[in-house]
């Protein structure tokens, strides 16, 4: 009777006759999923893969693979409300990534080095862009390595729209905005200051543009009915933003009450502190819990000695500085009903802080752009108006009105405009599935406890504009993000490779990863259960 060769025999090479795949029932593939920091950013990051060369140290080489997505690591490393790392998979099992510390890392060491990014060959086409804000500047850069001839139009002095007139300066101070604009600039973007567009028709028929993305900030404070509100010294928050952004800060007094909950009242609050006001009030209609301003930018302003009334509103505003509020309740849904209690509040000033709304004056003559009630502009999914070749996003277009999400629409809308400029159609790849925590095997990664940024001291806080937080240095931002799990994403750590029995793992060279050879693979299923990222799957064989 013919001798049946063994699985593994003790002759050399024997084995490699006996295609021990076929006795398969699965077998394992390498798939890469969707970390949910990537899932998470509104401007779309590949986060996981400028952490990965982070990581290495390889500054330069993660720097620009952050850049292909977002423009201003610098900005978003410091005004971002970073979503990704309440998404991380390592919150579960410790802390977050800091991931917009390293990101504010890379952004300050590229401004240090000077790094560069060159503009595409140039295509021929001319492109306008109204408004330069964190959308319409995101825009201008990918249209600009889009190899198009970028214009834009802005009404204010300085370019950085509600970054520059809405943000202070102790979250973002303005030699950073200053230096990311000045990138945008040198790869041939051109930026027209102090220029209000009052006839969009006119402007694009006039400088020849192809298209036109209209990107204009939400800069309108909300208006409301307030009984003697024209008493005594009422501003509204941006106005209030603005002055002091420009140098010449209006007199609030000893005692300045700030009505509503936004991130733009804690903003209004603690500029107010640091403008002198010995005390400065939140007045809000509901609890600290519905807040819509960021938790953390709440707490920083409690620490500075930023009050709060929760559960109040402002009914009157009488002469003499007196604010008769009424005590709120919240009900079942959590919104504010009036209780018919009343208090008063001695304030020098009131800063109005209820919103804000986009200026859509100029668009109303335009035909095919639909503007609705609350004043935004409707867009399909490509970005584009009713009216052909004409765009809108950021603060303009129906969403969350954040500078990220902002830079998000302008990357998403010079996608479409570069597709409409060369006569296709802009598809989205596919998306691979998301990298849920239960796919991590824990035990391979060791423990690193998450490394919080410097503090200025609270005295400094309370008096100055210095910025606030201090950001990490190159040995802090390394070891931060070696934090990184690499959820779903293969990172070359070898456990596949040692682990397999049958040696059926081969490695294809640094940053190549591995092949999978099936004619040995017995699909045993041990990559699959060591791989400590989740980033292979086993599926059914079909023969």
């Amino acid at each position: 009777m013919e001798r049946k060769p063994f699985a593994i025999t003790l002759d050399p090479g024997s084995s490699l006759a006996n295609h021990t795949g076929n006795w398969r029932t699965m077998r394992p593939v390498y798939r890469d999923h969707l970390p949910p920091c990537n899932h998470a950013c509104p401007a779309g990051e590949n986060v996981q893969g400028w952490l990965y060369y982070a990581e290495e140290g390889d500054y330069e080489r993660a720097w620009r693979v952050l850049t292909n997505d977002n423009p201003f690591p610098a900005i978003h490393g410091r005004v971002c409300y970073h979503p990704c790392e309440t998404a991380c998979n390592r919150g579960q099992l410790d802390e977050a990534v800091g991931i917009h510390a390293v990101e504010r890392f890379l952004g300050d060491y590229a401004i240090q080095q000077g790094w560069r990014i060159e503009p595409g060959p140039p295509s021929g086409k001319k492109v306008l862009i109204v408004g330069a804000g964190p959308s319409g500047l995101s825009a201008a850069f990918h249209l600009a390595r889009f190899g198009h001839a970028v214009t834009i139009y802005e009404a204010g002095p300085k370019p950085g729209g509600m970054m520059r007139f809405g943000i202070p300066r102790y979250r973002l101070p303005r030699e950073v905005l200053d230096a990311e604009v000045a990138r945008v600039e040198a790869m041939g973007v051109t930026i027209h200051l102090n220029r209000r567009v009052e006839d969009l028709e006119a402007d694009i028929k006039n400088g020849g543009f192809h298209a036109t993305f209209l990107a204009i900030g939400a800069h309108l404070s909300k208006r409301v009915e307030i009984p003697g509100r024209d008493v005594g010294r009422i501003l509204d928050a941006l106005s209030f933003l603005k002055s002091v952004e420009t140098g010449e800060p209006p007199k609030i007094g000893r005692r300045v009450a700030i009505y509503g909950g936004g991130n733009t009242a804690i903003d209004a609050a603690r500029t107010a502190k640091r403008l002198g006001a010995e005390e400065a009030v939140i007045v809000y209609r509901r609890d600290r819990e519905h807040m819509p301003a960021h938790d953390f930018e709440v707490e920083e302003a409690l620490e500075e000695g930023v009050l709060t009334k929760w559960l109040r509103t402002i009914r009157q505003i009488d002469e003499g500085g007196t604010l008769t509020v009424e005590v709120m309740e919240l009900d079942k849904q959590g919104y504010p009903r009036p209780t018919g209690r009343f208090e008063t509040l001695e304030a020098d000033s009131v800063i109005l802080a209820l919103g804000q709304e986009v200026d859509t004056r100029f668009l109303r003559k335009v035909p095919g752009i639909e503007i609705s009630d609350d004043g935004v502009i409707q867009v399909d999914e490509t970005m584009m108006t009713g009216r052909t070749g004409i765009f809108a996003g950021g603060d303009m277009v129906p969403a969350e009105r954040t500078v990220t999400v902002a830079t998000g629409h302008g990357k998403k809308a010079a996608r479409h405009i570069d597709a409409y400029l060369r006569g296709v159609r802009y598809v989205k790849p596919p998306g691979n599935p998301l990298a849920t925590f239960d796919r991590l095997n824990t035990w391979y990664y060791t423990d690193a406890p998450h490394i919080h940024q410097p503090y200025l001291d609270r005295v400094r806080r309370q008096t100055t504009f210095d910025e606030v937080v201090l950001g990490l240095d190159e040995s802090t931002a390394l070891l931060e993000a070696r934090r990184c799990l690499s959820c779903g994403m293969c990172f070359e750590c070898d456990n596949c490779y040692g682990m397999c029995p049958d040696n059926a793992i081969i490695k294809l060279g640094p940053g190549k990863k591995y092949r999978i050879d099936y004619d040995y693979c017995k699909g045993c299923g041990i990559c699959a259960e060591e791989c400590p990222c989740g980033a292979i799957e086993m599926e059914k064989e079909i023969r």
